[in-house]
């Protein structure tokens, strides 16, 4: 199987990870990526970044920007619009795992 043709499948995966870790507390960036990591998703900063951007454009994420350190940090939570796709997200995964396993 090709490799883009993994990335692209997984891309779901990483959205709904995304929407499921920014509806229980602000993330950023960096915590993501070593969160995803944990779960065997090796992606660039260069590739979490722009499907932050477009989630947040989509109206799922809302970023705040705070002074950490000295440093801007921007983190995302999901709003109204992500919380409701994740509620669908999650009964769409659930009927695929039942069906998979």
């Amino acid at each position: 199987m090709e490799d883009k043709t993994v990335r692209k499948l997984f891309l779901g995966f990483i959205q709904i990870h995304i929407l499921h870790h920014a509806h229980e507390q602000p993330i950023f960036g960096l915590w993501m990526l070593e969160e995803l990591k944990k779960h065997g998703y090796s992606i660039s900063s260069g590739t979490l970044y722009p499907i932050l951007h477009s989630m947040e454009k989509d109206g799922l994420l809302h970023k705040e920007e705070k002074n950490v350190e000295g440093k801007i940090r921007k983190y995302y939570q999901t709003t109204e619009k992500g919380n409701e796709v994740l509620v669908e997200a999650r009964k769409k995964a659930y009927e695929l795992f039942k069906e998979i396993n």
